[in-house]
């Protein structure tokens, strides 16, 4: 079962890794809204290794919505932009709102 659901609202945990991961610097720390809930797949970090599904670990992909103004501080677009990054649930926490 899903973590999260679609318009919960998110951030992205700040973390420096030694292997390969799909969480692109400027996305880090930042918050956003579950725009969609997509399937479970090896993470990537299991993934780079060659750990098999059996042993690595299956976790939930979302698509996260961030605002353009709040993820660019020089953002000098429209202040409804925004931008969609599909990001693996260890790199997720909750936040109330």
């Amino acid at each position: 079962m899903s973590r999260f659901q679609v318009g919960d609202t998110v951030q992205v945990r700040s973390q420096t890794t030694l292997s390969h991961s799909r969480v692109p610097s400027y996305i880090q720390g930042r918050i956003g809204v579950v725009e969609r809930v997509l399937a479970a797949f090896v993470i990537p970090e299991d993934d780079a290794w060659g750990r098999l599904w059996e042993r690595g670990r299956g976790e939930t992909l979302y698509r996260v919505q961030f605002r353009q103004i709040e993820t660019w501080s020089d953002y000098h677009g429209v202040a409804t932009d925004t931008n969609e990054i599909e990001v693996f649930e260890n790199w997720l926490e909750p936040i109330r709102r």
